[in-house]
């Protein structure tokens, strides 16, 4: 997310017609502590393909058929997808028509398919559906454009989906939208079709991710193609309206630069696309982070700069490939991607011990609210709390010292290889660095990651490090 301190179509295009049955509440759910409402435990979904059809002429209205491919953990008479708004056409399970299905609480989309589904098996279901996209995630911008990005909720604003970062799947985009537009989304560009005025524009990510970073981005875009030294594609999207000038342009030169440094700390870039999404302001209160790690192509809000683009392609490391088990687990991304901020810092001369921790720590040691976050479990709405990213980065340089640099970057390189990819906790990452530099590190961690008040000396200001005058 961000870093904190730097800085219709037509129904016919999808022939809807609109109709809903009834079914019983869902019977499996609740995977997160934080949000037990979201997620549905009882299957893994292992592909989502999403449809869209999307007229900015019409903006209260978004055209979807999504099909989600997934294998049931446990027999299931009923089941529940996350989906916000909307009215839904039709369900189908493995190509029948769903028995019964229905809205409850605040997002969920409950079905009863015809049968039921055996435990182990992998299903199919259809969804069809149109109406008003949430603002939670969908946002209209300033160009006259939309983009979808949010955390910890984006997804349910646009397709239906298990919204819960542990289930992570691979994706297809296909997006209809007027002949002039450009759909930009995750992953790789597929064929592009056009006829009777509206182009189809399509994406693959066929790597797993989680429901929160995926988008698609609607505008009138600049979009700037190139390449990796090994090839991998670089595609680069600024909003109408963005100034492309000189400032942009050496921005986005400096994406394989920044993507190259960040490989050399944190291990091979974990993804088949890079680039970015430049979008313009959104035009309603909030309109989301101003910028987000969607995965391989970090969406940035008004301007692309190197401060930005560090952190947001750091958490293609942290946080994308290597995703949370749930909600406590935000400084596993948060707390490495800013301290990449100081790490690009060092690369261009700075020293990280005199300059910002000495710094940072004797500006905060007589206020008791920059330490009373937990940054592990900070709490149900504390999930991104800014501590992560102060704190946070604090931790991970007092870690740094505390082990030296090759158990340190070590740790780092074996997290994104072990588990690249998949999920893993914060206690996975301290058991993990203790394991790598061969020591106890509960005392440091109960003082900075579980702690709510100034470490004890002898972790606040381990190897090097020293007060500051």
């Amino acid at each position: 997310m961000r870093r904190i301190h730097r800085r219709a179509l037509v129904a016919a295009a999808l022939g809807l017609a609109l109709t809903v049955t009834a079914a019983p509440a869902q019977a499996v759910g609740a995977v997160d502590p934080y949000y037990p409402e979201d997620g549905n435990a009882g299957y893994d979904v292992a592909d989502y393909d999403v449809r869209i059809a999307y007229d900015p002429a019409q903006p209260d209205r978004l055209n979807g058929d999504t099909t989600v491919t997934a294998r049931a953990l446990r027999p299931l008479e009923r089941f529940s997808l996350d989906l916000k708004g909307f009215q839904v056409a039709s369900v189908t399970v493995n190509g029948a028509p769903a028995k019964a299905f229905s809205r409850s609480g605040a997002h969920k989309l409950d079905v009863e398919p015809a049968r039921r589904v055996s435990g182990g098996s992998v299903f199919r279901v259809r969804v069809v559906y149109a109406g008003k996209p949430d603002p939670e995630g969908w946002h209209r911008l300033a160009s006259g454009g939309v983009n979808a990005m949010g955390e910890p909720h984006s997804a349910t604003s646009w397709f239906p989906s298990n919204d819960h970062p542990s289930d992570k799947a691979t994706f297809s985009l296909a997006a209809t939208v007027p002949d002039g537009w450009t759909a930009i989304g995750n992953g790789v560009p597929g064929p592009t079709t056009a006829g009777g005025g509206t182009t189809t524009f399509r994406w693959r990510e066929d790597r797993p991710m989680a429901t929160y970073l995926a988008t698609v981005a609607v505008d009138r875009f600049t979009v700037h193609r190139s390449a990796l030294p090994d090839g991998t594609p670089v595609i680069t999207a600024f909003g109408a309206g963005l100034p492309v000038d000189a400032d942009a342009l050496a921005a986005e030169a400096q994406q394989p630069e920044i993507l190259a440094f960040l490989a050399s700390k944190f291990g091979p870039y974990p993804f088949s696309s890079a680039g970015a999404i430049v979008r313009s302001w959104p035009t309603e209160p909030g309109g989301g982070a101003p910028d987000l790690e969607t995965q391989g192509r970090p969406t940035y809000t008004g301007i692309l700069w190197d401060a930005a683009i560090v952190h947001e392609n750091a958490h293609q490391w942290f946080g994308d490939s290597v995703s949370f088990t749930d909600w406590r687990d935000g400084c596993i991304a948060e707390c490495v991607a800013q301290y990449a901020n100081q790490l690009w810092d060092e690369h261009q001369g700075a020293n990280l011990d005199t300059g910002f921790y000495a710094r940072n720590v004797k500006e905060n040691l007589g206020n008791p609210s920059y330490w009373s976050t937990r940054l592990y479990d900070p709490g149900r709405g504390d999930e991104l709390a800014p501590a992560l990213y102060l704190k946070g980065s604090l931790m991970m340089h007092a870690l740094r010292r505390t082990v030296g640099d090759e158990a340190f970057f070590g740790t780092l390189r074996r997290w994104t290889a072990e588990h690249a990819y998949g999920n893993a906790s914060f206690p996975q990452f301290e058991a993990l660095a203790a394991k790598v530099s061969g020591r106890d590190l509960k005392g440091f961690f109960d003082a900075w990651a579980h702690g709510t008040t100034v470490p004890a000396k002898e972790y606040l200001y381990p190897g090097s490090l020293a007060p500051l005058g």
